[in-house]
């Protein structure tokens, strides 16, 4: 297959601030009263803010209203964009610089394809943003993955079909997003085992053997 487009997800596939979302969410569990851990944290990957706090809430017998969650899911990206503050390129893998350069040296578009709303924020942060052609995210999509939407979206911004494109995942239900969207998937990290993925990657330097 001859891919024209590679779309990434943002956290833990390009930049590892999926560390920084389970201490924010540890912080807001532990002022819940609410047993949090990484096999729950693996739960809210891909999953956007609300609904990721409706799973916690859904796993104990807390009861918030509308409102109350409104606040608390604030409260928490407010300790998640503080801790965004330190974020520095040197908390990019090297192999994670040198296959984007490989990837955009061929003239393969990149789009980033993510719930967060802060991803254009950690691009920035991190020096990544002058690599990607589109940005697809929290902040122009109303339904979070596995829905496919942030994906094509992505596709659209690019100007090129589905079925050309690729996605780089580390969560089940980005990968069950690509899918629905028409999409090869390499799954990496926590979905690298997941058997509906295209491919299976163990260092993100893998990918250019599927598209270059």
């Amino acid at each position: 297959m001859i891919y024209k487009a590679v779309i990434f997800d943002l956290d833990g596939v390009i930049c590892h601030t999926d560390e920084y979302h389970y201490r924010a969410w540890l912080k807001i569990a532990d002022e819940l009263g609410i047993n949090f851990n990484e096999k729950i944290n693996n739960l809210l990957r891909g999953v956007g803010r609300m609904q990721s706090l409706d799973i916690i809430l859904e796993l104990s017998d807390k009861e918030l209203s509308d409102e109350e969650k409104k606040l608390y899911a604030e409260e928490k990206n407010s300790y998640y964009i503080k801790l965004l503050d330190d974020l520095t390129p040197a908390d990019v893998e090297p192999d994670v610089f040198e296959t984007l350069n490989m990837i955009r040296s061929r003239g393969i578009k990149m789009a980033i394809g993510s719930s967060s709303k802060n991803a254009k924020r950690i691009l920035k942060k991190v020096g990544l943003i002058d690599f990607f052609d589109a940005i697809s995210d929290g902040t122009n999509i109303i339904r979070t993955k596995p829905h496919p939407e942030v994906f094509l979206k992505a596709s659209n911004y690019l100007g090129i079909k589905p079925k050309e494109c690729i996605v780089v995942e580390d969560a089940q239900s980005g990968v069950e997003a690509a899918i629905a969207a028409n999409m090869d998937c390499a799954a990496i990290g926590g979905a690298a085992g997941y058997s509906l993925a295209s491919y299976s990657l163990k260092n993100l330097s893998d990918l250019l053997q599927y598209v270059l």
